[in-house]
């Protein structure tokens, strides 16, 4: 049986961390809910399924090693998800992403937005401007560029979507560039610059993002 998680939030603006528990049970519903928020933004709930959806075993006995090792990929792997107050003059429903601060925004009514860590471009690989969503999709494939593959020749052509696939759990692809805002399968990344242009999210909070957004979503990277 499924139990639920609430976090509350108290009455004045504050900051609000989503936390997950670690749970051992191997039953995994086919497609586990997400994090999702009261209306009125004053709870969060959490079932035990999609804890476990973000950990799972694909191949071997054990997802990790040993029990450090575990401990470390699910605090990486968590939500750094944060009810905030923020003032913007964007409406609620835009996203905006502040590289220097390595911080993805998800703007709300009533002076407030989602904020969520994101890893952002390297040197030489950032960029700013304003695009759309375009189009969503859960568990992707990825095709390294033509440009990537020059440079690292030992690439694969094409990667399912799983797992193991760069592009995490899900993608968000932003106009008619190569960028996207995408899950990971190296978590612990997020937060630096690692990436080649695109916004990089724990799974956990790309799942969450993604249910929030539809495509023509203004993006704003700056």
């Amino acid at each position: 049986m499924m139990r639920i998680l609430s976090v509350k939030l108290p009455a004045a603006p504050a900051v609000l961390a989503l936390s997950v528990a670690c749970l051992s049970s191997p039953v995994l519903a086919d497609t586990p809910e997400p994090p999702r928020y009261e209306a009125d933004q004053s709870a969060v709930f959490i079932e035990d399924d999609y804890i476990r959806f973000l950990f799972r075993q694909t191949q071997s006995p054990t997802l990790y090693p040993d029990s450090d090792g575990l401990q470390r990929s699910r605090q990486a792997d968590a939500s750094t998800a944060e009810l905030i107050a923020y003032q913007s003059q964007e409406r609620a429903g835009t996203i905006i992403v502040e590289t220097s601060d390595h911080a993805l925004f998800l703007i709300l009514k009533d002076g407030r937005a989602i904020r969520y860590l994101v890893g952002v471009g390297r040197d030489g690989f950032a960029w700013r401007g304003v695009e759309a969503i375009s189009k969503k999709a859960e568990w992707p494939a990825w095709v390294p560029t033509a440009q990537l593959r020059q440079h690292r020749p030992e690439l694969p052509v094409h990667v399912a979507g799983g797992p193991d696939n760069p592009l995490g759990a899900r993608a968000l692809y932003l106009g008619d560039t190569l960028y996207r805002i995408h899950g990971t399968n190296e978590p612990e990344t997020v937060g630096g610059n690692v990436s080649s242009g695109c916004i990089r999210m724990t799974n956990a909070d790309i799942i969450d993002l993604y249910r929030r957004v539809a495509v023509g979503t203004k993006v704003i990277v700056r």
